[in-house]
């Protein structure tokens, strides 16, 4: 941290968060920082509100590979990429002056569609029908055809993001360590004429995804990234494969990632 100085707020704009974000400014110049206006000439981004928020930060600067990123929660409690709460002032005075922070790398995902537009995803992937049909996806496992899915949609998730939507679709908690994606249905259709796997599965980061969207008038699909809309039609397929990109987050020395698992849902 010694030689990371220079600090920027990633804040929404409402009233309150930015008196918050002054008041932190203040406290962090007192210790020795620089807290720079534009977040070009900083070395570490520090997102302030919720998971949302600190997502937002990543996705709106780039996901900087030259840079820190740490979250800090404004809700009631903390979360999975927030290590430190608003109110709790001591605890981050005591990170910067007495290095009490490690630094964790967290896996995203490089998304291709249509061969054309490419997006990162720290969190997840989603894709949903468009309409009231049932969503026909054909899915490939590097050149292999694994199964034709029929259902609501797919979420494609990084290890991180096991723990948002994927786990609330019944997928797997994995461990960040892992280099990783997790595939998991939306409401498959699994009968005597139609199969799917049924269950969510887990890719190397070696593997190459394609869904090959079926177009029978659902080539309009519903997609999401982290927490942002893609807003692009007639989508025929879409690529998916681990990123040798790593996000750089803050990380306190007693707080790691199944410490916060246990701290959120147990």
């Amino acid at each position: 941290m010694n030689e990371r100085r220079n600090l920027y707020f990633y804040t929404l704009k409402d009233k309150e968060t930015l008196q918050q974000a002054e008041e932190l400014s203040r406290l962090a110049e007192e210790y020795g920082f620089n807290v720079v206006k534009n977040e070009k000439e900083a070395n570490i981004i520090v997102s302030i509100g919720g998971d949302g928020a600190f997502l937002q930060a990543v996705r709106t600067t780039g996901f900087r590979q030259d840079c820190l990123y740490a979250g800090i929660s404004t809700t009631g409690s903390l979360s999975m990429y927030c290590d430190f709460h608003i109110d709790d002032t001591d605890k981050m005075i005591k990170a910067m002056t007495e290095e009490e922070i490690e630094v964790r790398r967290y896996p995203t995902i490089d998304v291709t569609i249509d061969d054309q537009a490419t997006f990162k995803c720290l969190n997840e992937f989603s894709i949903r029908s468009g309409i009231i049909k049932t969503f026909v996806i054909e899915v490939h496992i590097d050149d292999l055809h694994f199964e034709t899915f029929r259902g609501d949609g797919m979420v494609i998730a990084t290890p991180t993001g096991s723990t948002a939507y994927n786990k609330s679709v019944n997928g797997a908690v994995v461990d960040p360590m892992l280099p990783c994606l997790q595939v998991s249905e939306l409401a498959s259709l699994n009968n005597n004429r139609y199969r799917t796997l049924g269950s969510s599965f887990i890719l190397s980061g070696d593997r190459k995804l394609k869904l090959e969207v079926v177009q029978d008038g659902n080539d309009y699909p519903s997609m999401g990234m982290d927490n942002e809309a893609v807003g692009i039609q007639h989508v025929k397929q879409v690529v998916f494969g681990l990123s040798e990109d790593k996000i750089k987050t803050v990380k306190l020395k007693d707080n790691s990632f199944w410490e916060k698992v246990k701290r959120t849902f147990l």
